[in-house]
């Protein structure tokens, strides 16, 4: 008989990976929310997408994956409720809004995971969430174009991405950048929104982002205190803009 090398190491494949495409089966559309660095307004964009989705008559699921600054569960309001346990974990429903949060698990405190501990807690977060059946599912994720969106895509296959900027050059080359690897990894991408313009106007779009531009979202001052009240924040300048933008990812 042979013998086996004891530093052989053999791959296995993670079970997991099967539960989280079950959970995820019957779901329509998953629409990531992603960005290419942190301060763009990005959780915003995502949640008041949902809340429109919902507003339409969509069945729709909010996923904050953002583990370095959780905030979706700021703007939507979402106080004293949790997740309810049944074969895995329910989503409470706010605002008509099935949501889920790493914020269940590590509240205020910092959470300070890094490579394979960030990967692993994705892993987690989606085989414990039962979605049901959802029209649309909004994924929040981490900022950034290092391991944690290259996650996302190995994770959320049926994943299309949406890519939130600034009018900012900082932000502008950071999205081409995104948008470049996605395109590379045959990702579809939805196309790109900037955020805090000084008007909805003007031209430029898949010639500065490396994608389609969906929409400008112009800079509102009446939306910091309306966070936290989403029939107050639906009626702000920043949400019509985020409706048109809604109404273009429907068709």
């Amino acid at each position: 008989m042979g013998r086996v090398h004891q530093n052989l190491k053999v791959k296995v494949p993670d079970p997991r990976l099967a539960i989280i495409e079950k959970r995820l089966k019957q779901v329509n559309r998953i629409i990531v929310v992603a960005s290419g660095k942190g301060g763009v307004g990005k959780s915003l964009v995502a949640t008041t997408i949902s809340l429109w989705l919902s507003r339409k008559g969509q069945r729709v699921g909010l996923l904050d994956l953002d583990f370095h600054g959780p905030s979706c569960h700021i703007i939507l309001g979402a106080k004293e409720v949790a997740p309810t346990e049944e074969r895995g974990l329910i989503p409470p429903e706010v605002h008509g809004v099935k949501f889920m949060s790493v914020i269940y698990y590590i509240g205020d405190r910092p959470l300070p995971l890094r490579g394979d501990e960030i990967s692993n807690a994705f892993v987690e977060l989606l085989t414990i969430t039962r979605w049901g059946r959802l029209d649309y599912l909004v994924v929040d994720v981490p900022p950034g174009i290092a391991e944690e969106v290259l996650d996302i895509i190995r994770l959320i296959k049926r994943g299309e991405f949406l890519i939130v900027a600034t009018p900012s050059a900082l932000a502008t080359t950071t999205v081409a950048r995104l948008s470049q690897l996605l395109q590379e990894l045959q990702v579809p991408v939805l196309g790109a929104v900037e955020n805090m313009c000084p008007s909805e106007t003007g031209t430029e779009g898949a010639e500065k982002f490396g994608t389609t531009l969906l929409g400008r979202i112009p800079f509102d001052p009446e939306v910091e205190e309306k966070l936290g009240d989403p029939e107050l924040l639906l009626r702000t300048k920043f949400a019509r803009a985020v409706e048109a933008i809604v109404d273009k990812i429907r068709t």
